[in-house]
């Protein structure tokens, strides 16, 4: 009789450790895979819209503007009169147009300095 309890109670420690390892794989699905994957996409959506002009920075850091696509997924850039090539997976971001970041930016300092010199 007592070896009945036992088979029992092993069988159902072992029940509880199977669920136990579905629920760490689904958060680890939720956590980790999920997001990535929707990164991922988000990225390849960026990559695809690249259009000539579109001002980038490149993984290395170099802020760019792109000269040519062409068909086999690289990219000719001009970075100041010079032309470079590199891969679309080269790519880190896409800088926006910003027509206000080109504005000089004024601050407070320059007219108390200039009250100070009168």
């Amino acid at each position: 009789m007592n070896t009945f309890f036992l088979a029992a109670n092993s069988s159902n420690s072992m029940l509880v450790t199977i669920f136990m390892v579905v629920i760490m794989f689904g958060f680890m699905y939720f956590a980790m895979i999920r997001p990535q994957k929707k990164q991922q996409q988000v990225r390849m959506k960026m990559l695809s819209e690249l259009k000539k002009g579109d001002k980038v920075i490149l993984l290395d850091g170099m802020h760019c503007k792109i000269d040519t696509i062409n068909g086999d997924d690289t990219i000719v850039v001009d970075a100041d009169g010079i032309f470079l090539t590199f891969s679309r997976s080269a790519i880190r971001q896409i800088l926006p147009d910003d027509v206000e970041a080109n504005k000089p930016v004024t601050t407070n300092e320059n007219v108390e300095t200039k009250d100070e010199e009168k």
